[in-house]
Parts: structure tokens; sequence; C-alpha cells
């Protein structure tokens, strides 16, 4: 074990954030940390790397564990080119390679003694060198930086001039070459295209040391992680398997504490309903089995109701009205900005009901290419003709289509000024903006939130035709999740640019991959597209599509798609038994229904005789006449004993109800 985390508590302005949060890392052992925004995820990691103190807990490296830890942005200030700042990770091996070559000019002159000594050492410097992987460290700092997406010219920029995201890339990289013992990785995909994405993929799964990750990138998760350590309602689960496997093992867990609640919650109704009939009956021995109910209850230990998906978003996109079959055509489409010229001659088709994917590497011109369709940005030549009746909802990853001095409630009020206060509560509501929050300025949101306030302006709109940039970006694993569903049931038509791959497979009926200028077509989802893609590029431009197999400093590495869970049919012998079985079920619940009902009549009516036996005896003339009495007496007596039998007849019967 190389790290432990134990019993960590932590506690936020009163509210908690971590309570009893425990799991451990063994040596080599590659996991990843999931759970929906604000769960705590980047307390967590903070609290392991000591940039924020725990309430209560422990947090425990192995003895000499080297680690290091790449946050979401970094911004490095440093006058270095990129090739500069990587080469300083390797200064104890440039070094020691001078020295080296130093010992070697020296033995030329020294002789005796000194020459032995020196040989000496230099035989130690080779044998260190070498453990340091000395050969290779220039090829080791050149493959990083190719396999993040850094191309040979672009080495000798000077860090101070990168944008955020760029400079988030060579912090990776340096960490990368630093080859920590573990390392702690927080959203290490949002920066990167989908080549330097799966070169990154098969980097760490052959890394020799541990990985722990932060990560919404559940593709990225299902090839890397062998562990998910879950963050929910301030707990930590540890779950063994991929993010596939966390998923069906959180959806039978989920199901099963549903069915425990559910069961617990018609125990508690049961009971009260039997202590309620037991008071009613108003006799000394009910009522005291009554209170004996009351007190058993008390001790019960009452299941929080689980938070389910339906608790959180919720997404309905519906076309107003059908378009036209021929949705978009565009020919000859051509961009260049000055001498960088995207692409040319152009040419696609989006028919109605179609689920599109572009995908391609950074710079290529994607989020161009969707401006030109909204008219954001203009053509230097080509034609783009939009079908009969079709209406287009833009989602903009900028969000420009969103007012920074507006608040949110102005937002949907101006777009949509037909709609009354409740209605744009409730919108809002939808997308988890609830109480005061409607009355936040759009300028102040984070960009999850801003993505939401997007998304409900596009499920509010006439749209038949949704063309969306990067709609999963900030978004939890939850949120995306609901999205995907959302637009997988869509019927109009959806046009999207997107690097999430397991958002891409579960939404797109056809992908367009524009590489070389041009667009290639796979008419399927990413799975299909990762089959392909090799076998295409190879036709098309002679070339490999650098997918199906991942070079490496050391080799290759190649992968395949992680396998669906398998759900196997019933077979129609198995279901002709479950009919019959459910047919018994609900006989044998119609038998004790009946039985209850009749116990019920049967005690209301000794319960009637029994009033009236009362008033008889409260008679002076019946005091009188000692035969009567008797009679009356020791009926009384008789339907007493009844009313016992029938009390526990009622509860044996209501019990098995309530169990079956």
């Amino acid at each position: 074990m190389i790290l432990s985390v134990h019993n960590i508590n932590k506690t936020f302005d009163g509210k908690d954030i971590l309570r009893g949060a425990s799991f451990h890392m063994e040596k080599d052992e590659k996991a990843a940390i999931v759970g929906i925004n604000g769960a705590g995820k980047t307390t967590l990691i903070k609290i392991i790397i000591g940039e924020l103190s725990a309430d209560d807990g422990d947090v425990t490296f192995s003895k000499d564990v080297t680690w290091g830890y790449l946050a979401q942005n970094q911004n490095i200030d440093s006058e270095n080119t990129i090739y500069d700042e990587l080469v300083e990770v390797k200064k104890d091996v440039i070094e020691l390679e001078r020295n080296i070559r130093l010992a070697e000019e020296n033995m030329k002159h020294v002789q005796g003694g000194e020459l032995e000594a020196l040989m000496d050492k230099y035989t130690r410097m080779q044998d260190e060198f070498q453990r340091m992987s000395g050969y290779a460290w220039q090829s080791e700092v050149t493959g990083v930086a190719k396999g993040l997406g850094f191309l040979d010219e672009e080495l000798g920029k000077k860090i101070s001039t990168l944008s955020g995201g760029q400079k988030t890339r060579v912090a990776l990289g340096k960490l990368l070459l630093q080859k920590p013992d573990l390392i702690i990785l927080d959203e290490p995909t949002n920066h990167l295209d989908m080549n330097s994405i799966r070169w990154l993929e098969n980097y760490l799964l052959n890394y020799k040391g541990a990985v722990l990750i932060v990560s919404h990138d559940r593709y990225f998760l299902d090839k890397i992680a062998g562990k998910i350590i879950e963050v929910e309602n301030t707990k930590v689960t540890s779950f063994t398997g991929n993010y596939s496997a966390y998923a069906v093992k959180k959806e039978q867990l989920r199901a099963t504490q549903w069915n425990a609640y559910i069961k617990q919650q018609a125990e508690i109704k049961h009971q009260e309903e039997v202590i309620a009939k037991l008071k009613s009956f108003n006799r000394e021995k009910s009522i005291k089995r009554a209170e004996s109910r009351e007190k058993m209850l008390d001790k019960i230990e009452v299941l929080d109701k689980p938070i389910t998906i339906d608790d959180r978003m919720k997404i309905s996109l519906t076309p107003s009205c059908e378009s036209g079959n021929d949705v978009l055509t565009a020919t000859g489409l051509s961009k260049s900005f000055g001498n960088e010229k995207l692409f040319s001659g152009l040419n696609f088709e989006i028919k109605k009901g179609e689920h599109v994917a572009i995908i391609g590497d950074n710079g290529t011109g994607k989020t161009t290419l969707l401006k030109i369709i909204n008219g954001v940005e203009s053509l230097d030549g080509g034609e783009i003709d939009l079908g009969v009746k079709v209406h287009i909802g833009y989602y903009d990853q900028e969000h420009h289509v969103l007012h920074d001095e507006k608040t949110l409630f102005e937002e949907i009020s101006d777009a949509y000024p037909n709609m009354n206060n409740t209605e744009i509560r409730n919108t809002l509501a939808a997308f988890l903006f609830t109480g005061d929050d409607v009355f936040k300025r759009i300028g102040d949101l984070s960009g999850g939130e801003k993505g939401r306030v997007s998304l409900a302006k596009l499920m509010l709109s006439d749209a038949n035709f949704l063309i969306l940039d990067e709609p999963t970006n900030h978004l939890d694993i939850t949120s995306k999740e609901i999205l995907e569903t959302a637009i997988s049931g869509y019927t109009g038509t959806v046009l999207y640019v997107s690097h999430d791959r397991y958002f891409i497979n579960r939404t797109a009926t056809r992908i367009l991959d524009l590489t070389h200028g041009t667009f290639v077509n796979y008419i399927g989802n990413y799975d299909y597209y990762i089959e392909h893609v090799d076998e295409q590029m190879n036709r098309l431009f002679g070339v490999s599509g650098n997918v199906g197999n991942a070079s490496l400093a050391d080799g290759s590495y190649k992968y395949g798609t992680p396998a669906a869970p398998q759900v196997q049919a019933p077979s129609d012998n198995s279901s002709a038994l479950d009919w019959k079985a459910q047919k018994e079920l609900q006989a044998k619940k119609r038998k004790l229904e009946n039985s209850l009902k009749k116990c019920e009549d049967d005690i209301a009516k000794l319960e009637a005789r029994d009033s009236e036996i009362n008033e008889l005896l409260a008679d002076p003339s019946i005091g009188t006449d000692l035969a009567k009495l008797r009679k009356l007496t020791d009926e009384q007596t008789e339907l007493q004993d009844k009313l016992a039998t029938l009390f526990d007849e009622w509860e044996q019967l209501s019990s098995d109800l309530e169990n079956l």
C-alpha cells in the first residue's frame, strides 16, 4: 500500500463535505475519483496533497513514496521555451551525462591511483545513468511533447506566449517526465484533443507507478481505471473495475437501496396503521399492544431517501415541427485565417433525424464550421443551404447566446416574453437553479452553470435542428448522462462538435472526421469509428489513423473497446414460470385480503354485541334477574375470548399481507 486515506472529515461553513472518507491505493494501481460537481472530489484531493487540512482523519504515504499533482489549470510563469521547460525535468540526468563526458576526457590525462579512482567513479556514474534511463531522455521529452499535441515547430514557443490550456499541457508533460511513484491528475483531458487523450491513455496504462485521476471523461476512465472511488453525500465508496463496471454496480446498489427504502417506508406505514387500528378497538389489551408497537417503531433507524438522477436536472427536447428530409447541404466550403487554411472544398449533407458528430484535432476548424452555419463567422467560399421548415437551435461553448449583464430570470423572460413567472422559475429549477439563484448575474456564473442556462434556452426553443458546440463541457457525469438521454431520444436533427467519446458513442448515428482539410464519413458511433479509422486513413491518405495503435517510447499498446455488460434474455420457459408464479401470488393476495376483511367484519360485529351487553348490564331490571345476568356475563366472557383471538388473527393476516 502506497497511500492510505483514513476516516477524513471536512466541514465548510457548518456544512459537511466529507464524513468518514476512507480508501487506499496499492503500488501500480490505477484509480479514479468520481462524483457530481460540488460533491467534494477536489477537496479530497487537496487534503491528500496537503493543500487543505482535514478536520479529522489521516492521510499516510508509504515511506520514500514520491508523488506529483496536476491541477485543472496551470499558470506557469517562465520565459523558457516549451522544449526547455520540459528538459528542465531532466536536469539531473543531463548534469550526470555532462560529468560522465568530463570523466571520459579526464581519464586521458591521469595515471595510476588517480586513474583507478576516476574509473571507479565513472563506473558508478554509468550505472546511475542507466538506472535513470539516461540514454533515452531526449526521446522521452520529444515523445511526451508530441504525444500531448505539441508540433515540432511549436517546441520553440515561449511559455509566456501560451494559452492556459497549452500551459496545462506543458505542466502535464513535466509531471509525466518526472515519473513519481504516484501521479495525481485533476481533469487531465480537459485541454487535450482526441489523439492526445488516446496517447495519454496508453502512457498511463503502461506507467510503472500508481495513478489517481479526477475526471468526467467516462471513456478515458473505462480505459485507465481499475478502481472507482465515488464521492457522494459526504461518503466515499470504492468499487472494483472501470467506469462501465461501476455504473452497472452503482445502478444495482441504487436499486437495492430504493427497495430497502420503499420496503421500510411501507413497513412504517403498515405499523402506523396497525397502531391506529389497535387504538381504535379501545380495549386495554389492544392499547397495550399499540403502545408496544410504538416503542418498536421509535427504535427503527430510518433510511435516508436515495438520490437518483430523476432528482436532478430534467431535460426534455422536442422539435416544434417536422423539417423536410434535406436539413442542410454544404457545397465547396473553404475558410482560412490569414495564412492558416482550415479547410477547402468541403462538401457534406445532413438529413432529417440524423445525429451527426464532428470530430478532429484541435485547430482543424470544427467550432469555426458551426459558427459559419449559424452566421457567426463568414465563409471564404462555398454555399450552405438549409432545407424546408428547418429551425436551428444553437448551443455555443463560449455561451455568446447569453448576456452577462442579465440575471438568469431576465435571460429567460426576455427571450420568451410569453412565459409567466411560475413557468420561468419551473424551467430554471429543472436545471438546478432554485430560490434566489434565479437572480444571479450570468456574468457571475461558472462555466458549468452557464452551460445549464444555455441548455435551458435550447429546451425552450422551437428548434428542430440542434447545433451543439462541446455540450458536455463543464457538466458532471450525472448531468452528461441526462443530456445523453435527452439527445438520444430527440426526434429532430442534431449536429455537434464534441471531444467526449462516451457521449459520441451513445448519441451519434454518424461521425464526420475533419482531417487533412476534408471530411471522412463514418456511418456509426465512436466504437464504429475506432474499428474503421485506420483502414479509411490508409485508403484515403496513405497514413495510419493512430487510433488502433498508439505508439510509446517503449513500444506500442493495442486496445479495444470495453465490453458492454451482457444481459441474458429470459427463455420462454422462464417467462411462463414467472407468469404462473405471478398468478399464484395474486390469488394468494386476494385470499388474504378477503380473510382480513372478514376478520375486521367479525370484530365489528362482536364489538357491537359487546356494547349491547354493556348497555343491558347497566339496566337495573337485569341486575335483579340473576339468571339473565349470568347468561349475559358468560356471553360477554366468551365474546372477549373470541375478540382476543380475532385481534391475534388480524395482526397475523396484516403482517402476512404486508410481507406478500
